[in-house]
């Protein structure tokens, strides 16, 4: 607790100063491009992976990078997807699963989760991404962890397909959902690409936009 306490104290003088018209611009409102929903795993920081600034993400946080399918029963992923598409109009949609992932170690063996009922009951939204990885190799071990975190990823953005905050505006082409799967140990991202039906490098998926942003910084400094 230590150290948190003394990152207050080190933001306010040092972070916050440098970043003050940020804060001053940020402090009566927001407008984030996009909806990040990852983990809770201490081992992921959105911004730092992404490099943004406060303000450019809106954030959600779970076991599991889990997205329920809409329910009429409220529930604050449900409420803050609703939130972030509808009022605030987010233009992408981020769901962002990660190696070594405890919450999909935990779908794989939901039997050892028995002193666990509410992580064992969550983790229950995972179970598709199991099975599928169960019927493609005839088992689903510690040793398909990384296929199960895909197929998790995939499986959530399915689930965000059945909230109509979301429905709407994907069909109208006003949003986009992206999957990514963060290497922790080597820094990297891997997303989604439809054609291919695979996780590629980010650098790959996203090779046009890139290639985009860097023309337009050309621009700029010609």
């Amino acid at each position: 607790m230590e150290k948190v306490i003394s990152g207050i104290m080190r933001f306010k003088s040092s972070s916050f100063e440098e970043r003050k018209q940020l804060f001053a611009d940020l402090a009566t409102g927001q407008s984030p491009e996009v909806l990040f929903i990852t983990c809770s795993d201490s081992r992921i920081d959105p911004n730092m992976v992404t490099q943004t600034e406060p303000g450019d993400l809106f954030i959600i946080r779970n076991a599991g990078n889990i997205v329920p399918p809409h329910a009429k029963q409220a529930g604050g992923v449900t409420a803050s997807i609703e939130f972030a598409v509808a009022a605030l109009g987010v233009k992408h949609i981020v769901v962002c699963g990660h190696t070594d992932c405890g919450a999909m170690k935990g779908a794989l063996n939901p039997a050892g989760l028995d002193g666990l009922p509410h992580v064992q009951e969550w983790l229950d939204h995972s179970r598709a991404a199991v099975d599928i990885v169960r019927a493609k190799h005839g088992q689903a071990t510690v040793n398909e962890l990384g296929e199960v975190t895909e197929q998790n990823v995939l499986l959530q953005m399915q689930h965000l397909r059945t909230h109509p905050a979301v429905a709407s505006p994907l069909s109208t082409g006003e949003a986009d959902l992206h999957g990514w799967v963060y290497d922790i140990e080597h820094g990297t991202v891997n997303a989604y690409c439809e054609e291919k039906k695979a996780f590629i490098p980010a650098e790959e998926r996203y090779a046009s936009l890139i290639a985009d942003a860097n023309s337009q910084s050309d621009l700029k400094t010609a």
